[in-house]
């Protein structure tokens, strides 16, 4: 989603055959995949029109390395299929996170809530980033603090700070172009906070030529029902994170 937009999580792009693919994937570069340990920054994007090409390109050719702890996601059955088979001809781990997708087609309808005066609406910076690794579900540590700080870095973002200027909650892009790390602490709950900045970020995207979209796990129905309240549609079955090696 980001390549043609400056790229700057720097991927690259792989495909069976050229010009009539079947199979694509996007990787990224050597150079940014320096650390064999960390699956949030070894992220790959798959699609196919013809499964057969798929598990070719993923299983048979070096377009995925499979010695280093990777993630590969997509919205198609297939992707867990052929993960799932590489557990056994590649003798790697797997862990299959499922999720939901959820698109909003005009952002200008999602609902407004009038932000508490005495807060103040901003993006994440620098500062806030050992914050956002300790609350989110898949961080607590260096891995995750890095590919955080990369996206506080390169993508969009907005927070909300109290009027002692301390980070309460926050919505930031993921590098696939999903509205990824949302969070607001608990204390301050139940004020249309994450409302406030999920439209905020959804405008933003909107407006840089992003489709607006996010994942939910089908387990968190409280959010799925969010989701539909504000407009947003489901648009894909049952997916997964498929996480090969340690998160």
């Amino acid at each position: 989603m980001n390549i043609n937009r400056g790229n700057p999580l720097g991927h690259e792009v792989i495909v069976d055959s050229w010009p009539n693919f079947k199979a694509v994937l996007s990787r990224p570069h050597r150079k940014v995949a320096s650390d064999d340990s960390n699956c949030h920054i070894n992220t790959y994007a798959a699609f196919y029109h013809d499964l057969d090409a798929y598990r070719t390109l993923a299983l048979d050719t070096d377009a995925i390395n499979w010695a280093q702890s990777i993630q590969i996601q997509g919205n198609q059955q297939g992707i867990l299929q052929v993960s799932q088979e590489a557990v056994t001809t590649k003798n790697v781990p797997l862990s299959a996170l499922p999720y939901l997708t959820y698109l909003h087609p005009d952002p200008n309808k999602l609902p407004e809530h009038r932000l508490d005066p005495s807060f103040t609406m901003s993006t994440l910076n620098a500062s806030h980033v050992d914050l956002v690794n300790e609350t989110w579900a898949y961080g607590g540590n260096e891995r995750s603090r890095r590919y955080i700080a990369s996206l506080v870095e390169a993508f969009f973002s907005f927070c909300i700070l109290d009027p002692n200027g301390q980070l309460i909650s926050w919505n930031i892009m993921d590098h696939a172009g999903a509205q990824g790390i949302s969070y607001t602490l608990p204390s301050h709950r139940g004020k249309h906070l994450s409302a406030v900045i999920g439209r905020a970020l959804s405008m933003r995207a909107h407006s840089a030529g992003y489709p607006v979209y996010g994942h939910v796990a089908p387990s968190n129905v409280h959010m799925q029902r969010i989701q539909e309240r504000r407009g947003n549609q489901k648009v894909s079955d049952l997916c997964h994170y498929c996480i090969h090696g340690e998160i």
